[in-house]
């Protein structure tokens, strides 16, 4: 468990940019409403810059993005039947934007809007509690995966894709969400269950994890951009969101979720 030289050179630079990231979360997470909404929108289009850019899209990508944003604002108003085809459209636009990597780029497109339309669902139908629930276990998960990786080491995990990434971090991770789960099982009242669907969505954040790890490695890239130091781009750091997010979409149509009352 010797320390590896420069291992901690990008913490100041992380935890800086991730308390400011936090901060803006927070407030946007507290407001609800509109205002989420829109910084969901934000998100999910620089999201979907990001990956366009990397994959070699031109000027299309960025008016991709802007649709992508007004997509998102206008699903947020609509009933699930009709925001539903709405956010998958710009998927199948996408396709025509980076003729090497077709399928990837329309698939995570419609990834990252209806993670993003999960996150709105979230908050608006069980309120800022249970969002900052998913929101907690997924920092929860990253940042005791990222420790534990780092102080432990070990075995990696899929060192193919994701050469830092170590069973002990991934392992650390799950201990982390289901803390997280039981702190809010205790402070609500939300059954057992709770802890399942916090491991559940933590593995579901890993996998998001892994998932971009393997378009920047199709790609050749390390991070998808530049905008925030010490994380890359916003696709970097809400890649475990979005695999969080999908889950919870589909869990909160087939599974009777514990949450209690906010």
């Amino acid at each position: 468990m010797s320390a590896v030289p420069g291992q901690w050179d990008d913490l100041l630079a992380r935890v800086s940019t991730g308390a400011a990231l936090a901060g803006f979360g927070l407030a946007g997470m507290w407001a609800g409403g509109l205002w989420f909404h829109f910084l969901v929108a934000v998100a999910t289009s620089i999201m979907v810059w990001e990956l366009g850019r990397i994959l070699g899209g031109g000027a299309g990508v960025r008016w991709l993005a802007v649709a992508c944003f007004i997509v998102v604002m206008v699903a947020g108003e609509l009933p699930p039947a009709f925001a539903l085809p709405i956010l998958m459209a710009p998927g199948i636009v996408a396709a025509g934007q980076v003729p090497g990597s077709r399928p990837v780029y329309g698939i995570y497109t419609i990834a990252i809007l209806l993670a993003g339309y999960g996150l709105m669902v979230l908050r608006d139908d069980f309120g800022f509690v249970w969002m900052a629930w998913l929101a907690l276990v997924v920092i929860a998960t990253d940042i005791l995966g990222y420790f534990a990786g780092r102080l432990i080491g070990g075995p990696k995990f899929w060192p193919q894709v994701s050469p830092k990434k170590t069973w002990a971090g991934t392992i650390a991770g799950w201990i982390g969400a289901i803390a997280v789960g039981a702190i809010f099982m205790s402070q609500t009242n939300a059954g057992a269950g709770l802890l399942g669907a916090s491991l559940a969505l933590s593995m579901a954040s890993q996998m998001g994890d892994i998932a971009e790890s393997a378009v920047k490695r199709h790609a050749g890239v390390k991070d998808s951009s530049s905008i925030l130091p010490g994380h890359g781009g916003l696709f970097d750091r809400f890649d475990g969101m979005l695999g969080a997010s999908l889950l919870f979409l589909l869990m909160a149509g087939i599974v009777d979720l514990p949450l209690g009352p906010n």
